[in-house]
Parts: C-alpha cells; structure tokens; sequence
C-alpha cells in the first residue's frame, strides 16, 4: 500500500515537472542547474515561505496589540457601543446553524416558539449580527498593519530595482532567457511577498471580511500562484515589476482607511483622490504597458509560446480583471464625491444597523395612526353636527316655528 502510494506520488512529481510545461522549447533542467558562480531560481525554495509566513502572523499580532491598538486610542478610534442580544437558545441555534438574516416566514416561526412579537425577534437578529461585525479599532490595527507592510515592500522593490536595467527597458526582462541568474536581492524580496500573501491566507477567517470577499480570496490565490509560477519558471524580472506596480496603489489605501476611521473627513477625501488617480494609472494605464503588453509581445521576439507562457497570462489577465472591477467600484465613488461634494462610504464595507431604524418606523406609524384617528374623530363630528343640524331643523319646522 504504502509503495503504491510512493510511486504515484513519484509519477504525478514527475508528470509535474516536465520542462516542457516550465520552461521554453529547447531548455531542459539541465540547463538550469547551479553552479559555483551561477545560481538560478529552485522550486523547492518556495517551502520556506510557509514558516517566514508564520512568522509573519505573530509578527502582526505583536505589532497590532503592542503598537497599533494603543494608537488607535491615543487618536481618537472608539468602538461604539453596541447594545446585546438577549441570550435565546431557540434563537442562537438558528443563527448558528441556519443563517444570520431569516427571511419574513422563519421569523414569523421563530416568533412563535418564543413566544415574542415579530419585532423583538427581529431586533435580536439585527444585535446578535452587530455582535459579530468587527469593531473600529480592529479595522484600524489591520490598516494599519498593512500599511507598514507596503511601505516597506514598496520601498524595498523601489531600492532592489532602481539600478537593475529591465526597469528601465522592459524589453531586458527577456535578455538571456530563462537562463538568467537569480541574486540575492531578488530572492529575499520574492521571499517577503510570497509570505505576505500566504499569510493573509492564513488569517482570512480572522481578518475583516467586506462585501468583496471573494474577489479578495481570488486576488490572494492568483497572486501567490503568479509568484510562485514566476519564480519556478525564472519570470523574476516580470514578477518584480508586478509586485513594485501593485504596491504603489496599496500604500495610499490604507492610510485613506486609517484616515477615515480617525474621521478626519477632509484628509481622508484629499488621500482618497489622490490613491484613487495613483490606483487608475498603476493599474489600468502602467499595468497593461509595461507588464501585458510586454509579456504577451515582447517575449515572442525571444521564444516561442509554450504552457507557461499561456498560464503566465492567464494569471496576469486575471489580476487585470480585478483592477478592472475595483476601478469602477472606485470611479463611482469619485464620480458621486465631485458631484455631492461628500465621500460615499466605501462600497466594500459592511454597514452596521441599528435599532434607530425600528425607531423611527414606529414613530411614522404612531403618526400615521394618530392622522387616522384625527380624520375620523372630525369626519364623526362633521356626520354629527349635520345630524343635530337636520334634527334642529325638523323640530322648528313642527312646531311652527318662525324664521328670522
């Protein structure tokens, strides 16, 4: 049994690593193994971004109860107070097992098992939901934890690639290869972004989840196949212009975030245009030219198209769909600030609710009913006084009584 195990394990290895899926026509392995002087990237490197990863996640812990939280306090981010459900075991369990937004009839049911009018159910879903949305503070040490990252990757892609010439020419990312030699520098700088990304893989069910959750699971996924196939196949030079362009736009995000958790209402919409024109050119304009255009193009001129070729595009086209989506998700909001004049709040957030709309819905219906009750009350006094009226009348008129 355990053979059999070991020798499909082998052959699916083996079915892997073919070079006809990795590597252009005409390159083998064996053109790709180190020397002394001469050091190329190895797929089995990519393992140590699992414990750099790790090491990350406490990191962040560490910089999120230390640093972050106590700063979250000293400007001015306060959690509100959020009211608490009241403990209902018939109720728990339907929210934990079924689903958190019963429609009309489950809380028509619900209500009668517990004995409790429609609208008290409803407002313990509404609480028990609240409970579970994060807190202020938990944004903001998240923002924040972020920001610090891509300051660092940014300025760090930034110092690596200033002086390398594919910067410059886009068309050196093809000269030499594949056979091209992986420094050092390169190799820790893939090495921070590939366990940044597994990281927040990791915390996914921990971190915030806003309404485009699972475009963010997709941007995640695509990112760290994209690093790692590049790495694999020796795509550095593109991967490195990849990571340097996604980076810039994500360091004015998050202080746009951290701006507008401190409500600083100004600050924060002069930050937002400015990452919103940054986030439009990086991604829609300097994306396409620079890395699309070059890798679908320019690498032609050097070799002919083979699996990894097609597979690096697809990820990449991917990665340029989801700029797509957020570019518009970003238009819209510029486009609704420069005609109110007011930020809209951020689409992908989950707005909290509160038990001040149940409020007013009973105050439109108390008026409503108070309006009814004030129209019958003088419609019966109108049928009233003509009543008396005919009633006075028919008496005079009986009695011979003379009009003035």
């Amino acid at each position: 049994m355990n053979l059999d195990i070991f020798r499909m394990a082998h052959s699916l290895n083996e079915w892997l690593w073919q070079h006809e899926y990795w590597l252009p026509p005409g390159i083998t392995w064996e053109d790709m193994k180190e020397s002394e002087d001469t050091h190329y990237p190895q797929p089995h490197d990519l393992l140590l971004s699992i414990p750099f990863a790790l090491i990350l996640v406490v990191i962040r812990c560490f910089f999120e109860r230390t640093i972050a939280l106590p700063l979250s306090g000293k400007l001015g981010v306060r959690d509100k107070l959020r009211p608490k459900a009241q403990p209902n075991p018939v109720l728990e369990t339907f929210y934990g097992m079924h689903r958190k937004n019963p429609k009309e009839g489950e809380l028509i049911n619900l209500a009668k098992q517990c004995d409790l009018p429609v609208r008290k159910v409803e407002r313990w879903f509404r609480r028990r939901r609240n409970i579970d949305r994060p807190n202020l503070s938990k944004k903001f040490c998240e923002a924040c934890w972020r920001f610090t990252f891509y300051i660092i990757s940014f300025f760090t892609g930034l110092a690596i690639l200033y002086d390398k010439p594919w910067l410059w020419d886009h068309r050196e990312c093809w000269t030499g290869y594949p056979q091209q030699p992986l420094q050092p520098s390169l190799f820790w700088y893939y090495l921070l972004e590939l366990s940044f990304y597994c990281s927040l893989v990791f915390t996914l069910p921990f971190d915030v989840k806003r309404k485009d959750f699972k475009e963010q699971v997709v941007h995640h996924a695509a990112t760290i196949f994209l690093i790692s196939f590049s790495y694999c196949a020796n795509y550095i030079r593109i991967g490195t212009l990849v990571m340097v362009i996604h980076d810039a736009s994500d360091c004015f995000l998050e202080p746009t975030k951290i701006l507008n958790y401190m409500k600083w209402k100004k600050s924060c919409n002069c930050l937002f245009m400015i990452f919103s024109a940054v986030f439009l050119i990086s991604r829609l304009v300097i994306f396409p030219y620079t890395v699309l255009y070059n890798t679908y193009y320019y690498s032609m001129e050097i070799f002919q198209p083979f699996f990894g070729y097609y597979f690096m595009n697809a990820l990449l086209i991917t990665l340029q769909l989801l700029s797509v989506f957020w570019s518009c998700l970003i238009i819209r909001m510029v486009y609704k600030f420069l005609l109110q004049g007011t930020m809209e709040k951020d689409m992908r957030s989950d707005t909290e609710e509160s038990d001040k709309d149940e409020e007013r819905e009973k105050i439109r219906e108390k008026e409503r009913n108070g309006i009814m009750h004030f129209n019958n009350i003088t419609s019966n006094n109108c049928v009233q006084r003509n009543v008396s009226q005919q009633n006075n009348r028919t008496h005079l008129t009986n009695g011979h009584a003379k009009e003035r």
